[in-house]
């Protein structure tokens, strides 16, 4: 059975699926190892223009199988401690390649995304939710931390600090409704328009210049690193001066505009 699918339901649009819904798609090794390789193999294929993340069944992702964590590659004759530092570190990688991706991605979280799960939902650039969906930092739950691939860096960064430690420390479940209010999510949607309202959303973005959306969705997130507004506002600028330089996009944008019709951007001159 392949615990990852990948499809492309429209032109240049990618869909990731963690298929593994009996177990609500948890983050056993069996699928988060395939699940990173596609994604860094889909971040460079140049063909994709916008990526979608979603679960099989019920849940988008459960977090850490408590049953089974699967086959983790090259650990023989390593001691535990030691093995358990190269799960942290291939689960870590997979928060970072989400985060590395060269086209935006957006979470379609249809159901639970608890745990680790929660952690992939962050570290997309967009969260479109189902009505039904529900989100848990649930560390804390099972007598660990809540801190867990990023999860305490992201999460305050999303919805604020307050929020977040309350959140986290209480173990709580965050709803969709509830998620939507806070920022969490961009918005929730009926579970059966929920994969047709991302790829509606990424067909739009995949419309723009290539290097304007790259370079968008680099100093958004390096705004959230940077350690202050005099810090990042030059990297903006330079962004900016490097597609208005190199490319025709903005006189082709505003001719499309005199013209009333959509631009078409070759991203270069």
């Amino acid at each position: 059975m392949n615990f990852v699918v990948v499809d492309h339901p429209r032109p240049g649009i990618a869909l990731v699926t963690l298929n593994r819904p009996e177990r609500m798609n948890a983050m056993a090794f069996d699928v988060m190892i395939p699940f990173r390789d596609a994604l860094e193999e889909i971040s460079n294929d140049n063909a994709v223009r916008a990526v979608v993340i979603t679960g099989a069944g019920r849940g988008f992702c459960s977090g850490a199988d408590q049953r089974s964590a699967g086959t983790l590659p090259h650990v023989d004759g390593l001691t535990p401690p030691t093995v358990a530092l190269r799960a942290m570190e291939m689960l870590d990688n997979v928060v970072l390649s989400l985060r590395r991706m060269h086209q935006p991605v957006i979470s379609a979280v249809n159901g639970a995304a608890i745990g680790g799960g929660l952690c992939l939902a962050l570290a997309s650039d967009i969260r479109i939710a189902a009505e039904d969906a529900h989100f848990r930092a649930a560390g804390i739950n099972n007598g660990l931390t809540a801190s867990e691939l990023g999860l305490s860096y992201l999460l305050p960064r999303a919805i604020g600090s307050s929020r977040a430690f309350e959140i986290m420390l209480s173990g709580r479940d965050v709803h969709a409704d509830e998620a939507e209010r806070i920022g969490l999510v961009s918005r929730c949607v009926p579970g059966e328009d929920l994969l047709d309202e991302c790829f509606d959303l990424a067909e739009r973005m995949s419309g723009f210049s290539r290097p304007g959306l790259e370079l968008t969705k680099r100093t958004l997130w390096s705004g959230l690193d940077a350690a202050s507004l005099e810090a990042h506002i030059h990297q903006e600028g330079l962004g900016q001066l490097l597609v208005r330089l190199l490319t025709d996009n903005f006189e082709e944008a505003t001719a499309a505009r005199k013209d009333k019709r959509e631009p078409r951007f070759r991203d270069r001159r």
